[in-house]
């Protein structure tokens, strides 16, 4: 067995991991752990409201389900949480009850700060990551940040986690995780958008669109993989494939016309700020909650 696997059965050895929010984000941690035999199915015990959800995943994964979060949280080392953010109130409400002091909360809720998620759970062990869709195939890039409270064996935990979705990246400011979410977490969106724009050029031009696809995902794949293996700066790859009075140059001259670095740029800002509003609204949410209960225990 090759050692990065070993190294990475050592990190997990013995922990059981639950699911809350088995989605498709979850289901993909579940297969890339066990995919790369970081933990046994039997070690996984995943939620969901809906029997057939759970049948699916026991059926696909060999690993335990039960119908209530509660349930899968209590005696689980990990909890990867896994839900829309608009049901962080509830599902966050539901598993406080039970979390224990020394179990480790790995957060991919989109915009959930550590603010929002320690006051909710009232827990302090806590992770925020932001992996993005290939993560589902084990291509992805994962920017996380922990909060004091996280152990060293936990961070050590949290990685081996996030490398069965791909690469990932420790930082120590949480501002990079929102930020992160902008352009990696975000950044598939783009890439989609492009391609689907050349492949109904390139019907327009007269493809078929089954080769139209196939010649746009192959390019766009082929020219990622030369930029990684290269290590050169994008200008200098672009300046390569750009001849004088060349079709390259004639192509530049549009897109840099049709302001396509502004554009990108502005998407990247906006998703920034929406990922900022998510997190803003979920601790004035907190805020809320927490005047509420105030209020009620001076009315008693």
């Amino acid at each position: 067995m090759p050692t990065h696997i070993l190294r990475r059965m050592s990190a997990l050895s013995g922990r059981t991991i639950a699911t809350v929010g088995s989605g498709v984000m979850a289901e993909a941690m579940i297969a890339g752990l066990l995919r790369d035999g970081l933990v046994a199915p039997d070690r996984i015990v995943a939620s969901h409201p809906r029997a057939e959800r759970r049948e699916e995943l026991a059926r696909d994964h060999g690993i335990a389900t039960v119908p209530r979060n509660a349930q899968a949280v209590e005696g689980a080392d990990i909890v990867l949480l896994a839900i829309k953010p608009q049901m962080l109130g509830k599902v966050g409400h539901e598993i406080a009850a039970v979390l224990d002091a020394t179990q480790l909360v790995l957060s991919v809720v989109a915009g959930a700060t550590t603010t929002a998620l320690t006051g909710i759970l009232d827990h302090p062990r806590v992770v925020r990551a932001m992996p993005n869709t290939p993560s589902r195939i084990g291509r992805g890039i994962t920017v996380w940040y922990a909060t004091p409270d996280v152990t060293a064996d936990q961070r050590a935990e949290t990685a081996t986690i996030l490398r069965a979705l791909g690469r990932e990246i420790e930082v120590d400011d949480e501002k990079f995780v929102a930020m992160a979410t902008a352009v990696s977490g975000t950044g598939p969106t783009y890439v989609f958008l492009v391609m689907e724009a050349l492949i109904d050029a390139a019907v327009h031009l007269g493809f078929p669109r089954h080769v139209a696809h196939d010649l746009v995902v192959e390019t766009l794949e082929g020219s990622t993989l030369f930029a990684k293996q290269s290590a050169m700066h994008p200008a200098m790859l672009r300046n390569m494939v750009t001849s004088p009075g060349g079709t390259s140059a004639a192509a530049l001259h549009e897109l840099e016309a049709g302001r396509l670095r502004t554009v990108l740029s502005e998407a990247v800002w906006a998703a920034y700020r929406r990922t900022n509003e998510l997190g803003d609204q979920l601790e004035a949410s907190l805020r809320k909650d927490e005047l509420e209960r105030a209020t009620r225990a001076d009315d008693r």
